[in-house]
């Protein structure tokens, strides 16, 4: 009679191993349920942010708020420089974005200032203006905008302490910027702001329109 027990648990193993495998199978389908009505959720309250609910316009940044944050850039990028003990210092005047001229997917980039030369604890200055245009990019892991892909479109370069052949320092200058728009971005999703968050959680990319940059849902 003592048998009985152990024989019936014996045959109930399987049917137990059997209930918790659908039980784990169907914690999984719901797991992913979850996910994916998480992810649809997040883009209806993010596209109901980005329109205001009220209009389908996609959230967008202009030229002038890219050029305050172009400034700001330039300012960290030149502490860092000083830092790494580079003899190179760099100071905006004035920083002009277009963005889509001629209907084109490109920032033309109007840059005016000087670079310092710092040698034997002495700085020697040189006037620069430069116009670049490269391509807007959006990087999701960083959540921010960064121009690449740059070309030189004009250049001048006027100081009083060299004579002759500037094209060094105009090579010298450009290879600073492209090394400061490819490294810094020139705007960053604000996180403490809940609708740029929104934007951050999701696939996003942007679209460049004639005076400002779109973002639009990734494909």
């Amino acid at each position: 009679m003592s048998l009985l027990p152990v024989s019936t648990c014996r045959w109930l193993r399987p049917n137990t191993l059997r209930r918790r495998m659908n039980a784990e199978a169907d914690t999984r389908e719901t797991d992913i349920m979850l996910k994916t009505t998480l992810n649809w959720l997040l883009l209806l309250a993010v596209s109901l942010l980005a329109s205001g609910c009220a209009s389908l316009s996609p959230y967008a940044i202009s030229e002038a708020e890219i050029e305050r944050h172009l400034q700001d850039v330039v300012a960290d990028f030149d502490r860092q420089q000083l830092q790494s003990g580079s003899p190179l210092s760099l100071s905006l005047s004035g920083a002009d974005i277009t963005l889509g001229p001629d209907g084109r997917d490109v920032a033309v980039i109007d840059l005016r200032g000087q670079v310092a030369l710092n040698v034997l604890m002495t700085k020697l200055p040189v006037d620069m203006a430069l116009k670049v245009e490269g391509a807007p990019v959006y990087d999701r892991e960083e959540k921010a905008v960064y121009i690449r892909r740059l070309q030189l479109l004009e250049s001048s370069i006027d100081s009083p302490f060299f004579k002759g052949d500037l094209a060094p320092v105009t090579d010298s200058v450009m290879r600073m910027v492209a090394q400061m728009l490819e490294t810094m971005p020139v705007y960053r999703l604000d996180e403490s702001d809940m609708k740029q968050r929104m934007f951050g959680m999701v696939p996003m990319d942007i679209r460049v329109a004639p005076g400002r940059l779109e973002f639009v849902m990734a494909d």
